[in-house]
């Protein structure tokens, strides 16, 4: 077994990474098909979520494999390879093994214990097989895999220890208010339906919300999704689906928005947001605000200069007295051109305002040339995360949102717009890191542990089973060919004594056998077990070619047992 992992996650990567790096379903197929034509690979399979990307191969070389998996997914994702090399992680054979039973089991997830991996790990292995990538290692690693996933979510409380991102995401909406009490006889809106979406309906349903409305960019899967949610029954909800084009609408009699959908672009802008809330918030409430970012997520240019006594600012930068790393949020959607104007009037700055926006003017202009370079890359600059969880319950909500997509689907500047919360994966990546971790995490993690010794043991094991064959069938072959030189030195045997003669023989040669054969199997599943069908095979002199001929006919008689099995 020589299994490679190359991937990026959230606990590798920020998120800004991970939105770029994104991979939808035609790129996940054209990566599969491009490493299974690389060198080093003979098996492959992309595991992609919401927060993590990863390419599993079969390699013949570790450090090849590494270089040619590392540039596949960098020029599959769009992000160059110097800039995602920084984020990638690598496991190799076991390590590799232990990493995917770990994110089975949601201890890998950036909710510790959720399920909803094993339902994106087994379409993994869906697309693998139907795209012929997937081979005898890959099929045996994940249906492993799912079977581990559900031993630990059976024999532990490690449910009791998270919860899908859905329910985690409408907590962090509801802030310190328990999420059926704040959802009930709210209307919501899910854009999307996917398995993400589809649970997040089927969680506000159960949560209480008088109506839940269904919007996609094929109706009729949103009209199936609303039919399904309908038979489930017994929850009271009005559920409606509707064409994308009725989300800006259906957004102004909302009180909370799921979103989750495979678009790479933004599905709720700036402005579509603004509209929703427009007149429903006090005016009290949007005193000090800061205007939302418009339209594609370009920057505004409110004239609210600083009180400086000099030339103003041509852009708003209340929330940060002048301009620093530290106050982002001011500068945070703007495009490259702005922040040069920016740049400009800070260069221009007399020497008093300079000093006293930037104690280091040096580093002030270094930073504004690196944002400068970051907006030139990416388009505009990345918003600041959303406020932190005091803040945004210290201010009225009449718009929740929760954007569950990678890349994101609702313009991060929105949480700005008075009267709305934001919630998206960079946000809940904040909180999670500060979710406690349950007592069952532990027995999960032994779980783990034994079901990686066991599958290595077993991989190993098939591994030195041809070689067992061939030295079987060659000794059969000495018996045959002994027991045909016999018959011509006495052709006058009765069949009832050449029959026990040959009896006799071919007990000997495996009671011989019994024991090497044996041994040979149970060494072979400890780690560095494979030298010793190298072994066997120098011992007894076997051809090799025989032996692989075995090992192609069990792989071909196991393909044929499971239709579903890839090419190896």
């Amino acid at each position: 077994m020589s299994l490679l992992v190359v991937g990026l996650s959230h606990r590798s990567a920020p998120v800004s990474v991970l939105e770029r790096a994104a991979l939808n379903a035609d790129a996940q197929a054209k990566l599969l098909q491009d490493t299974l034509a690389a060198e080093p690979a003979t098996e492959a399979a992309v595991l992609a979520t919401c927060n993590r990307i990863e390419l599993y191969a079969d390699v013949d070389k570790f450090h090849a494999g590494v270089a040619e998996l590392s540039t596949l997914l960098a020029q599959h994702s769009g992000v160059g390879l110097e800039e995602l090399t920084p984020y990638l992680y690598v496991h190799y054979e076991d390590r590799a093994v232990h990493h995917l039973f770990s994110v089975a089991c949601g201890l890998d997830s950036m909710v510790v214990g959720e399920g909803q991996i094993l339902g994106q790990i087994k379409d993994t292995l869906a697309r693998a097989q139907e795209l012929h990538t997937a081979g005898r290692l890959l099929n045996d690693l994940f249906q492993q895999a799912l079977r581990v996933g559900k031993r630990a979510h059976s024999e532990t409380g490690i449910d009791r220890a998270g919860q899908s991102l859905v329910t985690f995401g409408l907590e962090q909406l509801a802030v310190r208010e328990p999420v059926g009490e704040w959802a009930r006889g709210k209307r919501a809106v899910v854009i999307g339906a996917g398995s993400m979406s589809s649970l997040a309906a089927a969680t506000l349903a159960r949560a209480g919300v008088a109506e839940v409305v269904v919007a996609n960019r094929t109706l009729e899967r949103a009209e199936r999704l609303a039919e399904i949610l309908g038979e489930t029954g017994g929850t009271g909800v009005t559920v409606r689906a509707v064409p994308m084009d009725a989300v800006a609408d259906e957004l102004t009699r909302a009180d909370v928005a799921v979103s989750c959908t495979g678009a790479t672009g933004l599905v709720l802008t700036g402005d579509v947001v603004s509209a929703a809330v427009a007149g429903r918030v006090p005016a009290e409430a949007r005193l000090g605000e800061v205007p939302a970012q418009s339209r594609s997520g370009s920057a505004g240019t409110a004239q609210r200069p600083l009180d400086t006594g000099e030339e103003p600012c041509p852009f708003d930068l209340s929330t940060a007295r002048g301009f620093s790393v530290a106050g982002e949020a001011a500068v945070a959607g703007m495009d490259a051109a702005s922040l040069e104007q920016h740049g400009a009037w800070v260069d221009n700055a007399p020497a008093g305002r300079r000093e006293a926006a930037a104690p280091d003017p040096q580093a002030e202009a270094e930073a504004i040339a690196a944002l400068v370079a970051a907006a030139n890359r990416t388009g505009r600059l990345p918003e600041r995360r959303c406020p932190s969880p005091s803040a945004a319950a210290a201010r009225p909500a009449v718009l929740a949102l929760l954007d569950l997509a990678m890349p994101r689907d609702i313009d991060a500047a929105v949480h700005r717009i008075p009267g709305v919360r934001l919630v998206d994966i960079e946000s809940l990546a904040e909180a999670s890191a500060d979710a406690p971790m349950a007592a069952d995490v532990e027995q999960v993690r032994s779980i783990v542990s034994d079901e990686v010794a066991a599958f290595g043991a077993a991989q190993r094991a098939a591994h030195i089973t041809p070689t067992v064959v061939a030295l079987r069938t060659m000794a059969a072959d000495v018996v045959a060919g002994e027991m045909a030189r016999l018959e011509g030195r006495l052709p006058g045997l009765e069949d009832k004594q050449r029959a026990e003669i040959t009896q006799t023989v071919r007990r000997v040669v495996d009671k011989l056998l019994h024991a090497p054969t044996v041994r040979v199997k149970q060494l072979a599943g400890e780690p560095g077990g494979a030298g010793y069908a190298d072994a066997l095979r120098t011992l007894f002199d076997l051809d090799p070619q025989t032996v692989a001929l075995v090992s192609r006919a069990d792989r071909t008689n196991n393909e044929n047992d499971d239709p579903n099995r890839g090419r190896a």
